[in-house]
């Protein structure tokens, strides 16, 4: 599969991002600079969805096995529901065969088994599916779009939007290695930067982009002619919406296609507002979720240490470190600035450990994640924002050195059971230990317990054969 000039320039840009000075972090197209210095809670902090889903995409090697339930709701409950469990099933083109197992898939992953029927139907079917990154979500989509090309006609006949730059750049190399035996398919990358001359016309049949481009060279520009569309993808929708302006600028882009366009959207999350969002952007859809497995501090030790400053919750940690480094931990930070501090004292006592901040680039965050999963720092010193969604399966101790509450400090209990409730999978048994240093943090710890109707049992530091006991 062929892929213009651009994508070359693409790599080039990204080579000069990754050296500019000082920590950066990409927004929109943006490089903006950040403080290194600014003392910032998590609910400041609050990373872009985007960062943390192209993060996802980055430390993925392989596809999760997700044991999520999948519900279908179909559009028409009296038509035959099909799944399959071979890709030989979906009668693909052999070039787009070739290009699935070229990448690695032997067989449809859950939500493909369900998903590929509905994508591949004749006429073709609107869907709006839930699916968490790893799930093969996106092989699944650019399957639907390349099955749909004609190759012979040289002009925009899908269109895929992303939130980003960086993982529109994601998707186009999945379009690009699955569509390799390919080399009729074309694709063209609608991004900031990307310029065209005017009145040009565009000869891909495939288009990626972000919302703004992708409206430009619908509208104004009119480098795509939206009334030719036969598949339009939105992916990332609950990214797309945190984003300002994207909603309104795919719902325009939506209303210039064709009535008989296929529309799929991909959402990892299905708050009310994604909800509403898909509904105005997906007519008639068929509709795929997973139901969510109950996360449970079963398997789960807590316990609690008493300090009486930030310097006694050093030492109390010190006192532990020798036992918990037997598995490895998850240490979390309210803010950035205590995360640094304590890296560095950990590493001033001649501890191995990692540091994952919001100040890093996504691909620094990235190698920080791969190596603690490899064994290589058994101790990952993090805040909150940093560490959502990512999981390491050998995480058996969780240490709250800053218990989770929310913008008006009140006790975050959804953020305190998925902290520690990594520990405790897969049936193996989990350590929690919260550090407690005050009159405020113990009473947050007492509304913790009462939420879950846990009670946390307190652990004395000072007693390390205690700790060994709990350590193992």
């Amino acid at each position: 599969m062929a892929t213009d000039s651009w994508a070359l320039a693409v790599d080039e840009q990204e080579a000069a991002v990754k050296s500019v000075s000082g920590f950066i972090s990409r927004r929109g197209g943006r490089i903006i600079k950040t403080s290194t210095t600014a003392e910032k809670t998590d609910e400041e902090e609050k990373e872009d969805r985007a960062a943390q889903s192209l993060l996802n995409k980055l430390i993925r090697s392989n596809l999760v096995d997700n044991t999520n339930q999948v519900e279908v709701l179909q559009r028409d409950p009296n038509s035959p529901l099909y799944s399959v469990k071979s890709f030989e099933e979906l009668r693909l083109k052999p070039q787009l065969l070739q290009g699935v197992y070229a990448m690695g898939f032997n067989r449809p992953s859950k939500i493909q088994e369900n998903a590929l029927p509905m994508m591949l139907a004749e006429p073709p079917q609107n869907l709006i599916a839930q699916s968490q990154s790893g799930t093969g979500k996106t092989a699944a989509f650019v399957l639907a779009m390349l099955s749909r090309v004609e190759p012979a006609e040289r002009y925009p006949q899908c269109l895929c939007l992303s939130p980003t730059y960086e993982l529109a750049l994601q998707t186009g190399k999945v379009i690009e290695q699955m569509g390799k035996f390919y080399p009729e398919l074309k694709l063209a990358y609608a991004v900031r930067g990307n310029k065209l001359e005017r009145g040009q016309k565009i000869s891909e049949q495939i288009v990626i982009g972000t919302p703004g481009t992708v409206l430009d060279w619908c509208s104004k520009l009119k480098f795509i002619d939206p009334k030719k569309i036969k598949v339009f993808v939105l992916d990332e929708a609950d990214v797309m919406i945190a984003t300002q302006g994207h909603q309104d600028q795919s719902i325009r882009i939506q209303r210039m296609l064709p009535r008989n366009c296929q529309m799929l959207l991909f959402s990892a999350t299905f708050e009310d507002s994604v909800w509403k969002f898909a509904q105005k952007v997906v007519p008639d859809p068929n509709i795929i979720k997973l139901k969510r497995e109950e996360e449970t501090l079963d398997t789960i030790k807590q316990y609690y240490v008493l300090c009486s400053s930030r310097d006694e919750k050093f030492q109390a940690l010190c006192n532990l470190y020798g036992a918990i480094t037997i598995a490895q931990a998850m240490i979390f930070c309210h803010t950035r600035k205590t995360a640094s501090w304590l890296a560095a004292e950990l590493s001033k006592e001649g501890h191995q450990v990692a540091l994952l901040s919001g100040e890093m680039m996504v691909e620094q965050r990235a190698a920080v994640i791969e190596r603690f999963r490899e064994g290589k720092e058994k101790v990952l010193v993090t805040t909150n924002v940093c560490a959502r969604g990512i999981d390491v399966e050998q995480v058996s101790v969780v240490i709250n050195f800053d218990l989770p509450v929310d913008k008006d400090g009140n006790p975050d209990n959804e953020t305190y059971l998925h902290r520690i409730g990594r520990t405790g999978r897969f049936g193996k048994r989990g350590l929690a230990v919260n550090m407690v240093d005050s009159k405020h943090s113990m009473n947050i710890l007492n509304r913790i317990q009462e939420h879950f109707n846990k009670k946390i049992e307190r652990l004395d530091t000072d007693d390390l054969d205690e700790i060994e006991k709990i350590a193992n």
